[in-house]
């Protein structure tokens, strides 16, 4: 999402589609002229960018006020959540990249799809000591310099294939209508 002044002085929310460094689309969203319309176009640009994104819905009881003398939690982290993504990356085969820094963004990009910047947010919250933004901007060069997307998609490879061997099945839709020689016309 992305921020921009038009000539008229208003700004203009738009949502940018990216392929690497390749803008592929962008989305305008709309102009506003004031604050309470740019708040309203940038939480618009966040639910379209997220709309296929599910919440995960939890029945939790809401928290019970506290006596005066009772303890007081202070922080909290989700350490089962992260040893669990951690283990999944690793079963897949993604640790050949063998780049924290990367799987942090991953992970952390897995439990919410936000900017790199706010990567380190969520990653905190998580109660996970988050690699800072410039070392995110540093891996995303290494992504593309390193080619991770072959290592990737090797690991991809070798995990559906580690039970045996991988089947394709292709379907030709696009077979012509027979035609009856004999009249000229479909059968």
């Amino acid at each position: 999402m992305r921020r921009v002044k038009t000539a008229s002085g208003a700004t203009a929310v738009q949502v940018v589609h990216k392929r690497g460094r390749q803008v592929v689309g962008i989305d305008h969203i709309g102009s506003a002229h004031d604050q309470d319309r740019l708040t309203l176009l940038v939480e618009t640009a966040k639910q379209r960018m997220h709309a296929d994104q599910h919440a995960l819905e939890l029945d939790v009881a809401p928290p019970q006020p506290a006596d005066p003398g009772s303890p007081v939690v202070e922080a909290t982290g989700s350490l089962i959540l992260w040893d669990a993504l951690r283990g999944l990356y690793d079963a897949l085969g993604f640790a050949a990249v063998d780049d924290e820094a990367f799987r942090a963004l991953v992970l952390g990009r897995i439990i919410e799809p936000t900017s790199k910047l706010d990567t380190v947010r969520v990653l905190g919250e998580l109660g996970v000591s988050a690699p800072s933004r410039v070392t995110f901007m540093r891996c995303v060069k290494r992504v593309v310099a390193k080619d991770y997307r072959s290592v990737i998609a090797a690991a991809c490879y070798r995990h559906a294939t580690r039970g045996g061997g991988l089947a394709l099945v292709l379907y030709d839709v696009t077979t012509p209508l027979l035609r009856d020689t004999t009249r000229g016309r479909a059968a």
